[in-house]
């Protein structure tokens, strides 16, 4: 009963993820506080908390770097005329937020499922900060 126990929270703590999607950096402080309070139950939980906690940050800072790339082409769309808008570099940076979006919310309920089946998943081209 307790190993079902830990899958459900390992499960809701992948889900504590979407938290980003109401409150700013919610992504990243929901599962670091849940990880926090359950790492010391079992290895599962902590090893679970150290994936969502990695990836999350990991997304985070991915997300930052494509926004701070389409500024140059911003600011040069702004004080050039406004005829030389460069509307495909700003769309292309768009987009690619979107589908880094669209891929972080697939993997979490990915990782929530595997949790609650019992299994750690590792998520793609996340950045090992936490070890």
């Amino acid at each position: 009963m307790a190993h079902k126990n830990y899958n459900q929270r390992a499960f809701l703590l992948h889900l504590s993820s979407f938290f980003g999607y109401v409150f700013p950096f919610g992504g990243v402080i929901a599962p670091l506080i849940f990880w926090e309070t359950t790492k010391r139950e079992s290895e599962f939980l902590d090893a679970n908390g150290k994936e969502a906690v990695n990836f999350n940050i990991s997304y985070l800072l991915y997300a930052v770097v494509l926004g701070l790339s389409a500024l140059p082409f911003a600011f040069r769309s702004v004080f050039n005329e406004i005829h030389h808008f460069d509307l495909f570099s700003m769309l292309s940076f768009g987009s690619l937020i979107g589908v880094l979006g669209l891929v972080k919310f697939v993997l979490i309920i990915i990782a929530a499922m595997k949790a609650n089946e019992g299994e750690v998943f590792h998520y793609p081209l996340t950045i090992k900060f936490i070890k």
